[in-house]
């Protein structure tokens, strides 16, 4: 059931959240799918309404400072110069968990993802609930996160109690998780703050091997973010063969060359803008995987700020 935004909803959903339920709610990044971050029922919930594997972390929501040190054990003052100087924003940090968070949360290890939305309708619901709220992308495991209320409505439907909508996701991909727990700070997932932007604040910043797959993030499985239809990456339209089915989608960075052969086409950006292509992927993907095509070709995107993030994502779409 979709609702507005209004204080009247918010409150609506609080209650919902504080008695076990689920909410999606709008972040600028995409709608997550909120439940009580401190009982595993709700946490549990979350799991078997999206079919999420359980040894996938989820990430703990909060409205402020206090927050934080309610769930984390902030003991190194990096911590607070992150956070200070790039919160609230698309920016998850892996720090040290308190036992208040269940281990179903973090998949049993001794650290937790935590993230504070720049996003008003978010964090006035965190506020009004409990202060910590779990919520993963709101969509069905493996499937397109949603950037909008009805893209959340066509894939979870009856499996949630709530859904308010707050319009279309300002940034239109997950946030950048970085590891605050190792000797430097690492990236273990590109998303909606850029590696240029964390290392103007920490100076040295490493970048995880995207080969790993023992997850200690959410968003590091390879396989993640899928249309139904199976989707290759391409440097441009000339490289798909001749032979390619009829009905054929085309994800295009720019627009350019000749996209007359295609039953379906998005153009991300025609300005080659990463932010622009960022806010639009999801959607445009959702659009071809409906557009009652075959097969989906996604043009490489230069990893460049934001650009990695889209990249990461399209990368996750495509077939292995």
């Amino acid at each position: 059931m979709i609702v507005s935004d209004s204080e009247e909803n918010i409150r609506r959903g609080a209650e919902l959240i504080k008695r076990g339920g689920l909410v999606a709610f709008p972040t600028e990044t995409v709608y997550g799918l909120g439940g009580n971050s401190l009982d595993p029922v709700a946490v549990a919930k979350i799991f078997e309404a999206k079919g999420r594997p359980s040894f996938d972390p989820l990430i703990t929501h909060i409205a402020d400072l206090d927050g934080l040190e309610r769930v984390a054990l902030v003991k190194d003052p990096l911590i607070y110069r992150v956070a200070e100087k790039l919160w609230p924003g698309a920016l998850t940090i892996i720090v040290p968990r308190r036992e208040i968070i269940p281990d179903l949360v973090t998949s049993g290890l001794d650290t937790m993802a935590v993230r504070m939305p720049d996003h008003p309708t978010a964090r006035e619901l965190i506020r009004l609930s409990t202060g910590a709220v779990a919520a993963p992308s709101a969509n069905p495991f493996g499937y397109l996160s949603p950037t909008t209320a009805e893209h959340v409505e066509e894939a979870l439907g009856d499996r949630i109690d709530l859904v308010i909508d707050g319009g279309l996701c300002r940034v239109g991909v997950e946030s950048t998780v970085l590891d605050l727990t190792r000797d430097i700070p690492t990236v273990l997932r590109p998303g909606g703050i850029s590696v240029e932007t964390l290392r103007e604040v920490l100076g040295d910043v490493d970048v995880l091997d995207r080969t790993s797959l023992t997850p200690k993030a959410p968003g590091q499985l390879p396989m993640h973010y899928s249309p139904r239809k199976p989707l290759h990456i391409v440097d441009s339209p000339k490289e798909i063969p001749s032979a390619a089915p009829v009905r054929t989608g085309y994800l295009s960075f720019r627009g350019e060359g000749d996209l007359s052969r295609f039953a379906a086409v998005e153009i991300l950006s025609e300005r080659g803008d990463f932010v622009e292509a960022a806010s639009r992927l999801f959607a445009a993907l959702h659009r071809l995987d409906a557009a009652g095509i075959d097969v989906i070709y996604a043009q490489r995107v230069p990893s460049v700020g934001l650009g990695a993030a889209v990249m990461d994502r399209i990368y996750k779409a495509s077939e292995k």
